[in-house]
């Protein structure tokens, strides 16, 4: 089993939802959250990308970014799958949310070692 979490755009969430769910994989987890990349953006090169007609993701991540020590609004969905369906996970995802802009995401894939449900107390891959 693995663990694969990414790191999206907030006003990507809904069309990874649909993406997913259509692969089959309906059951996610999704939390709100603030970070930002390794690389430190300046006031001018936010200006060339709209400039460009390259999209920043809202208004408010434009400013946070411009500032360099601000933190930018993201989405970081959270699934369990097994093994042999990562690559279709992470495919599904990649496509949806891959625009070539920074600040498209990241998606880290993490093994788990074991998954207990609560209700029937199945584990394993049963469980997942």
């Amino acid at each position: 089993m693995k663990e694969i979490m990414a790191v999206i755009r907030m006003d990507m969430i809904g069309k990874t939802k649909e993406a997913l769910s259509i692969q089959g994989f309906p059951a996610l987890n999704c939390m709100k959250v603030m970070g930002r990349g390794k690389k430190k953006l300046d006031y001018t090169l936010i200006e060339r990308y709209l400039s460009d007609g390259i999209e920043i993701s809202s208004p408010k991540a434009a400013e946070a970014v411009s500032e360099g020590h601000r933190l930018v609004p993201k989405r970081l969905v959270s699934m369990v799958v097994n093994d042999d369906e990562v690559k279709k996970v992470v495919e599904a995802i990649m496509e949806t949310n891959s625009r070539g802009n920074p600040g498209d995401g990241k998606i880290f894939v993490l093994p788990v070692s074991d998954c207990i449900r609560i209700r029937t107390g199945e584990a394993g891959e049963q469980a997942v």
